[in-house]
């Protein structure tokens, strides 16, 4: 879109997990690794294999009549199929069998045995497919979390949203554009949740979101055998340019302790996080209980101490200073608008 400023992804050649912990992490900035040795998936990994080595064990997928899939809005459903024959009507343009109809849209993200207590891990839900990848291991193995097994229609769009944990998207088959949001852009993204609101991030409804063209837009196109890094709290958005497979690996970058221990997705926030909300909910509700102007005036007060006191002016500076932006060009988190109605 004109209306919003777009950046390039950094993009690193041969890269090993000495030249990834030395000059790539240390950045906690989006980056695409080029060179990183991911075994016989990019060569293996064809509709034909994938259906023959997953066989016919049952996978929940997500089912939408149109390629823009809204977590918010629910624009989707939930089916169950053979993993081959999901993998075959998943690389198809149009098909002979459907739930909604024949040009629907498919979206695969692999789930533990019970998701109510179990992560994903391709090593243990698609252990014959596992065989032919290598785990990029740029962290320590215990700060493992997950290793997510996803497959998408070509076309297919998924919601822009934030994860809790450091991420490497491996891009084994297929191409992938990927739009990503800096932390420090939240207040333009109309959030609900770790989601914006914001679906379209092409053409959005400015009339409904005009602070959305502030936020600095990073793009990147992933090609096979790409991998991108995307530290925690960075917004990412997902284009399927091409019918593709790819492996999501999490870790925890932080001590074990500030994460939910029943959170098997890893999205939820951090567990002060969690409870900082918590108290701000209740803040409000007491807010409540007083006049609008007084409202107003307080809510403002409040927003003030949390931006003396927890906002990072290094963090914004830093921002600003990669984009040739100052701060009155472009706003920041307490310049919208925030009076007690």
């Amino acid at each position: 879109m004109d209306c919003q400023k777009k950046r390039t992804v950094s993009v690193y050649t041969d890269v090993d997990k000495e030249l990834f912990l030395q000059d790539i992490y240390p950045l906690r900035r989006p980056a695409v690794l080029k060179g990183v040795q991911l075994g016989g998936c990019t060569e293996k990994w064809s509709v034909d294999y994938l259906a023959m080595k997953g066989a016919d064990r049952d996978v929940k997928i997500h089912v939408s009549s149109v390629p823009q899939m809204d977590f918010l809005r629910k624009n989707f459903l939930y089916r169950s199929l053979p993993f081959d024959v999901f993998v075959k009507r998943a690389a198809e343009a149009k098909h002979a069998e459907y739930f909604i109809s024949e040009k629907e849209s498919y979206y695969l993200r692999s789930l533990g045995e019970d998701p109510r207590k179990d992560i994903a891990d391709i090593r243990k839900q698609f252990p014959s497919l596992a065989e032919d990848f290598l785990l990029p291991e740029f962290f320590e193995k215990e700060q493992f979390f997950s290793s997510v097994f996803r497959i998408s229609s070509p076309g297919l769009q998924l919601w822009t949203h934030y994860d809790v944990m450091d991420n490497l998207l491996v891009q084994v088959t297929g191409r992938k554009r990927v739009v990503l949001y800096s932390p420090r852009d939240a207040p333009f993204l109309y959030l609900s949740g770790d989601k914006s609101e914001v679906l379209d991030v092409d053409h959005p409804d400015l009339s409904r979101y005009p602070e959305f063209v502030k936020a600095r837009r990073y793009e990147c196109c992933l090609e096979p055998g790409d991998i991108l890094f995307i530290p925690a709290l960075w917004f990412h958005n997902t284009l399927a340019l091409q019918f593709g497979v790819g492996v999501n690996i999490f870790w925890r970058h932080l001590p074990p302790v500030c994460y939910d221990r029943t959170d098997t997705y890893g999205n939820k926030d951090p567990t002060a996080a969690a409870r900082a909300m918590q108290v701000l909910e209740r803040a409000l509700r007491t807010l409540e209980e007083l006049p609008e102007e007084y409202r107003d005036f307080y809510a403002r007060r409040m927003v003030l101490k949390i931006q003396s006191k927890a906002y990072s002016t290094l963090l914004e500076e830093r921002d600003m200073g990669e984009a040739g932006e100052t701060e009155g060009e472009r706003g920041g988190w307490g310049n919208r608008e925030t009076g007690g109605d």
